[in-house]
């Protein structure tokens, strides 16, 4: 025990911290800058090349130390201190030797090290092939690439990987020594099958390792986090200061999870992509997930898909994306909204300069909610490129007001209205608003819309004609067998883009009390129907 007990409260020199590491950087670039023996005797560089210079120094310099550290893990890290500043030296001297590198125009490498690595690469992606556990042997081997001097990697993912503890342990150091020079992490998916109480600990070991480091992306979904698994990233959510993208989908967070993100990501400034999906956030969790949105002046793509939100969490997020104006796309799928929520975010969304997608699917939108929300968009100035409000009890009562949103939107490229119950009106109304222009327009989904012949023949003549139209979907249908055959007709030189027509039902309740007459009078009245943007 005697012998143990100076190495425990022993003081750690190494790592340096990034502000000394820096420093170190500022001395080197004065060093082959500024006049002294070795600058007047070998020639000096100018401040753009020897800050270039100095950053690859010290790079190179701190991957051998910390190599060395390694090797001496119970050491307090003064010989890889030492090491780090001999390197320097020699370092800066064989530069100095090569001449006034200032005057050639080509990059000239440091060290055998660096050529031989040039072009370096920048991924390190573990991910690929089966799913597997991965203990501390096969970390050693697996991560070896990681330990080369001066690599140049800047985006780690150890996704589909389940990391036990003795290969956290492996991993650890070495994203210590790499933290400053990462960009861009995934951790998705990097503890399945493991106990909680030792996943937490992988967790913990990762965050501490990665605290401080520069990220501007961090995926942390498919790990079940919960709320024990946010906390147990907290050292390293609170302390980026720089993340512009963030994924939690599928990680199970509940409103306790929800307020413990808003907790600890104290800093939001540049964000630009936050990711839920998959999530029981509820509307409780949906509140605080709106307090991280607010903090968010950059978001450009937000998604909150499959959170079991309903009407309260649903306007506290609609409330609060008003805070984004560089906002481009929009995930609310699979949510319980309801029209309230619906015309809250269609107030956010007529605002909006920059959206070009927007997902708005299963959300019971109803008419009110729907046509609140088209109205929106087509006052905006957005160019519109994806809409989607399948499944929202849509009806022919707002077909007009979707006709001329639609009119108005000409980078429309897909359009997505299915599962609603538009029927042959509503759907002769969408035909005639893409009529005209909509030269970009490439996908449009009416199935299971209760659509006959007359809505099926009017969007099949006008998507026909359209140069570079990939897919119109019209199943689950009750068109009636004339009708069906009529539309194959249209296709016949194109039968690519029609889509399967397995599903419908052309003996479908909506049409057993119609006949071929009724449907041609209807086909007659709607010929002439005129689409207003200004309704």
């Amino acid at each position: 025990m005697s012998d143990s007990r100076p190495h425990t409260f022993s003081i750690k020199l190494w790592p340096p911290s990034l502000p000394t590491r820096q420093a170190l950087i500022e001395r080197i670039t004065n060093n082959l800058s500024s006049k002294s023996i070795f600058t007047d005797k070998y020639g000096t560089l100018t401040t753009e090349q020897a800050m270039e210079n100095a950053k690859r120094i010290e790079d190179i310099a701190f991957s051998t130390a910390n190599q060395q550290f390694e090797r001496e893990p119970d050491g307090d890290g003064a010989s890889a201190v030492q090491l780090y500043a001999k390197q320097c030296s020699k370092l800066i001297l064989e530069l100095l030797k090569k001449g006034p590198v200032a005057k050639v125009a080509e990059r000239e490498t440091l060290s055998e090290e660096e050529s031989s690595a040039s072009p370096r690469e920048t991924v390190f992606d573990i991910s690929k092939g089966k799913r597997a556990f991965i203990e501390a042997e096969e970390a050693e081997e697996l991560l070896k690439p990681l330990k080369e001097p001066g690599n140049g990697y800047t985006k780690i993912c150890f996704s589909n990987r389940s990391f036990g503890l003795g290969a956290a342990r492996v991993a650890e150091p070495i994203l210590v020594s790499l933290k400053h020079q990462l960009k861009e992490v995934d951790l998705s998916d990097f503890v399945a099958g493991r106990p909680e109480v030792e996943a937490l600990d992988v967790m913990n070991i990762f965050s501490n390792a990665l605290q401080g480091s520069l990220l501007s992306s961090l995926n942390l979904s498919d790990n079940a986090l919960g709320e024990k698994g946010v906390r147990a990233f907290g050292t390293l959510l609170k302390s980026l200061s720089s993340l512009e993208e963030l994924y939690l989908m599928n990680d199970g967070i509940s409103k306790e999870a929800a307020q413990a993100v808003s907790e600890l990501i104290p800093s939001t400034e540049k964000l630009k992509v936050l990711h839920f999906h998959n999530n029981m956030t509820g509307d409780e969790g949906a509140v605080a997930i709106s307090e991280v949105v607010k903090r968010s002046p950059l978001l450009e793509s937000f998604r909150c898909s499959s959170t079991r939100v309903g009407s309260e969490g649903g306007i506290a997020l609609s409330e609060a994306l008003e805070c984004c104006a560089h906002m481009k796309k929009i995930d609310l799928r699979d949510n319980m909204f309801g029209p309230e929520a619906g015309v809250s975010l269609s107030k956010t969304l007529s605002s909006y300069k920059h959206l070009t997608e927007l997902y708005l699917s299963y959300l019971n939108l109803e008419d009110e909610g729907a046509i609140a929300i088209v109205n929106a968009l087509k006052e905006s100035t957005s160019p519109i490129e994806v809409l989607e409000m399948a499944g929202n009890d849509i009806t022919v009562e707002a077909a007009s007001v979707i006709a001329a949103c639609v009119a108005a939107k000409q980078e429309l490229n897909k359009l997505n209205l299915s599962e609603n119950e538009l029927k042959d009106e509503g759907c002769v109304q969408i035909a005639k608003s893409i009529e005209d222009d909509h030269s970009k327009l490439q996908y449009i989904d009416m199935s299971s819309n209760y659509i006959r012949r007359a809505g099926a023949v009017a969007l099949a003549d006008v998507v026909i004609k359209k140069e570079g139209f990939k897919l119109l979907n019209i199943d689950g249908n009750i068109i009636s067998e004339e009708g069906i055959e009529e539309v194959k007709e249209i296709f016949k030189k194109k039968p690519e883009l029609l889509g399967v027509l397995d599903d419908n039902d052309p003996d479908g309740e909506e049409g057993d009390d119609e006949d071929e007459e009724e449907d041609e009078e209807l086909e007659s009245k709607l010929k002439n129907l005129e689409v207003n943007e200004d309704d």
